[in-house]
């Protein structure tokens, strides 16, 4: 579903993507793991087109997405952004039905507000939250709205960026299990960007470290603790010594 080939990307003399090779089968759910600042969300964002390439290509459905309509190309993602992202100014179910009152997947309000409930619902929401505005739910119902909201126009790729960031431990788990049972739900890819390896082990099906502007490793998650490349080893352990630089 998502293919990318020697795909670089660099901001004057910083280079962020060095050549980065990744493909993401239809259906699969694919966890971006790697250090603050490795180029994991500029990864994103050139899948999304949000960001042009420098060279390489990013391919969606085997469509370059430097040559699609972008529109069109963006109708079939979902995202869950970091700290959910929520508009302070709307409540909750316009928040998760924004993008069903707008533009080409506009629907009347009633029928986007019966939608919003029913995504509500699907993440352990209820009804009595719908006219609340964000500032009055805790972080982690924020972060079910962010998921309702996500998959309300049922994306076929859905990103997750750091989904559990904030969250105590319990109500970390039970939004790894949300999306977990969501995407498989959905039948969706989904790509997830996260430090937390308990979200990797709960959420991946396969594993991608990205490190140096490069693909160091990728398998399937039960091959990570098995995996003998020494950056992989250091990163899933968080250990000081080893070959990724840490600040003293």
């Amino acid at each position: 579903m998502i293919e990318l080939a020697q795909v670089t990307k660099s901001f004057g003399s910083n280079a962020v993507l060095r050549g980065v090779d990744l493909s993401v089968g239809k259906g699969h759910s694919m966890v971006v793991i790697g250090g603050s600042g490795t180029g994991k969300s500029v990864l994103i964002k050139c899948i999304l087109g949000l960001v042009a390439p420098d060279g390489g290509t990013v391919s969606v459905d085997g469509r370059d997405v430097t040559r699609s309509d972008r529109d069109a190309l963006l109708a079939r993602f979902g995202m869950l952004f970091q700290g959910a992202a929520l508009f302070d100014s709307l409540p909750v179910w316009q928040n998760v039905a924004f993008r069903l009152l707008r533009g080409a997947q506009k629907r009347p309000k009633a029928q986007a507000r019966e939608i919003a409930l029913q995504k509500l619902a699907r993440v352990g929401l209820g009804p009595e939250v719908a006219d609340l505005y964000p500032a009055e739910l805790s972080g982690g119902m924020q972060k079910r709205a962010g998921l309702a909201r996500a998959i309300a126009a049922e994306p076929e790729i859905i990103f997750f960026d750091e989904p559990t960031t904030g969250l105590d431990p319990i109500m970390a788990g039970v939004i790894n299990d949300l999306i977990r049972e969501i995407v498989t739900e959905m039948g969706a890819t989904a790509i997830t960007i996260t430090h937390d390896m308990t979200s990797v082990r709960a959420i991946a099906d396969d594993v991608a470290m990205l490190h140096a502007g490069k693909i160091r490793w990728t398998g399937p998650v039960a091959q990570l603790d098995t995996c003998d490349d020494p950056y992989v080893t250091q990163f899933i352990h968080g250990r000081a010594e080893g070959p990724i630089e840490t600040l003293r």
